[in-house]
């Protein structure tokens, strides 16, 4: 059983397949705002209205609305548990900074040599690499 195969030539425009796709991308954008407005036509006029006064709130400025934290409690309980545990991260990572500091080798010898023959020198060396 023989089979003949055809070559299919298939060419390329780039620019012809450039502006398909951008007629079809506004082709889609027109369709959706065509639905739009055929459902906002169709919605009972108290929807209408609700979605007008919710058009009219996303568009002011929010600058117009004044905001005021320290009226909600557990905001402020919030934010001071917030600070609390800052401050205690930051507690724990100064104290393991420290401990690294001293458990370096710079440290621990300058220490050694301290308890070996104590000087100013090895006093300002502790004091430098022990923190």
């Amino acid at each position: 059983m023989y089979v003949n195969h055809r070559e299919l030539s298939v060419t390329l425009r780039p620019l012809k397949l450039i502006l398909s796709i951008a007629v079809g991308i506004w082709l889609g954008f027109l369709a959706v705002v065509l639905t739009a407005w055929l459902i906002y036509k169709a919605l009972p006029p108290e929807q209408a209205q609700a979605v007008n006064s919710a058009a009219t709130q996303l568009t002011t400025p929010s600058a117009a609305k004044p905001k005021a934290d320290s009226d909600n409690p557990m905001f402020d309980q919030y934010r001071q548990i917030l600070r609390d545990s800052e401050a205690r991260q930051a507690q724990e990572a100064e104290q393991a900074e420290r401990q690294r500091s001293f458990n370096g080798p710079k440290c621990q010898f300058w220490m050694q040599q301290n308890q070996t023959a104590p000087s100013e020198k090895s006093r300002a060396a502790i004091y430098q690499f022990c923190g």
